[in-house]
């Protein structure tokens, strides 16, 4: 099968997103798939090696959909300047100083990237598609998001191809935006959306969530579970079960921001040092740190050190993959208690590749990922005092701790890899272009419980 998979490259930010389109597009190429990954707006930050070619440009550069949205003029600049703009070094330097933007820009913006050809970013999608016509034609072309369906109509118009879109994490984004343009972006998503040939979930929950809020039809809409890359956690030893009393340690790793929920970490493990019982436990504190991060976290760190744990509180931005994998390892549980929707949770499966249970929220996606790995254990209600009496529960506990590391590795290994993700999204596309006949170089493995 030939694919081309849009991905929205997002800087120097920690993204879930990046991390599984790229694991997809290296896992279908050693499958034996043609895959063209290809960058859009910033270039991808990863923690292992990009699968996009040498040579791929980033289509709807950063800086140029700013300007196109910001001044009328740029959107009649000449070409050269335009090309001067969108060079590599320059939407690198500025992916590392990027911050969150102004939210009447961004909305305005994001409506129009919404409306595709009739929106001010008209000559990037131009860009994008002389460049793919000169591509040999692909079987479909995969959308990472939704945010993206502005493209469809004009995908399928000029290139006589199909177009899947896939729902990784959208209505958090929408949702936070201010009105108008929070109506407009779910409007036109629809609009748009009903344009497109199928689409692909991460979980059952967000495609019954989304499928309800944007009308889309059961028969297109299939549920593909993310996967990760395993290399590192494969030579992870096994652990022992810790002996009552032993040095225990509480993880959090994910986009260090309000939105994944750090401070109500921070706040339950405060909890648990306040009853006395838990002086031998630490915090380790993990994950993508932006510019538009750096005040949120410095706040945290503000508090751990008045709170007088700055030698049991540790913060670790910006790790690599190796330094991730290493975390993971050396903590006996993680959470990440996101505020907001969900719609997949990475850094669950992440987590329980290491051999590390989790303790998660009971609401969005996170029922259904514990349920199916038998990983972690979940609590309620979804406050600072809910997550101390879990946590609590599993430290008083080591041997049951272990089981359920052990138990969520081999779930993950059997279930979430990036390989087993990259069969089943064969699958959900063959079905959509139903004149492809599956290779036999890919394997008829079952489908992942999702």
């Amino acid at each position: 099968m030939k694919l081309v998979i849009l991905t929205p490259g997002a800087g120097g930010m920690y993204c879930g997103n990046c991390f599984r389109d790229n694991a997809l597009a290296q896992a279908l190429i050693r499958q034996g798939h043609d895959v063209v990954l290809l960058p859009l707006y910033l270039p991808m930050t990863l923690d292992e090696s990009a699968a996009t070619a040498s040579g791929v440009p980033t289509f709807f550069g950063g800086i140029n959909v700013y300007l196109s949205q910001k001044f009328g003029w740029y959107r009649h600049a000449p070409g050269w300047i335009r090309r001067l703009v969108d060079h590599p070094q320059l939407l690198s330097m500025v992916s590392k100083r990027a911050a969150n933007t102004d939210a009447k820009l961004l909305g305005q913006m994001n409506v129009s990237m919404l409306l595709g050809e009739e929106g001010n970013q008209v000559r990037e999608l131009d860009d994008l598609l002389g460049w793919l016509r000169q591509q040999p034609k692909a079987d479909a072309i995969l959308l990472s998001n939704a945010l993206l369906v502005g493209f469809v109509r004009r995908l399928k118009q000029e290139l006589k191809t199909r177009v899947v879109v896939c729902l990784q994490g959208e209505e958090a984004f929408l949702d936070s935006m201010l009105e108008p343009w929070r109506t407009q972006s779910w409007d036109a998503v629809a609009e748009r959306g009903a344009e497109a040939d199928g689409w692909i979930a991460a979980s059952r929950h967000f495609a019954t969530r989304m499928g309800e809020r944007l009308g889309i039809p059961s028969a297109k809409l299939h549920v593909v579970p993310n996967g990760i890359q395993l290399d590192g956690y494969r030579q992870l030893p096994n652990r022992e079960v810790k002996p009552p009393g032993a040095p225990m340690t509480v993880g959090f790793f994910s986009r260090m921001c309000p939105e994944k929920g750090m401070d109500i970490v921070i706040d339950a493990f405060m909890a648990l040092r306040k009853t006395g019982r838990w002086n031998q436990v630490q915090l380790e504190l993990g994950g993508g740190c932006g510019a538009g991060e750096a005040a949120y976290v410095q706040e945290q760190r503000a508090r751990v050190e008045k709170a007088g744990l700055a030698d049991i509180v540790h913060f670790h931005p910006n790790v690599n993959r190796e330094e991730k994998i290493a975390f993971y390892a050396r903590c006996d549980v993680t959470c990440v208690p996101a505020r907001q929707s969900e719609a997949f949770g990475i850094c669950l499966i992440e987590s329980l590749a290491a051999g590390t249970p989790v303790v998660q929220p009971e609401w969005v996606t996170y029922p259904e990922l514990v349920q199916s790995t038998r990983g972690g254990i979940l609590y309620s209600p979804h406050t600072a005092a809910g997550l101390a009496d879990a946590l609590a529960s599993l430290l008083s506990n080591p041997a049951r701790l272990r089981q359920l590391g052990e138990t969520g590795r081999k779930s993950v290994f059997e279930h979430y890899s990036d390989d087993v993700m990259a069969q089943n999204v064969v699958r959900a596309v063959s079905r959509i272009v139903p004149t492809f006949n599956e290779t036999a170089s890919v394997s008829t493995h079952a489908a992942s419980r999702p």
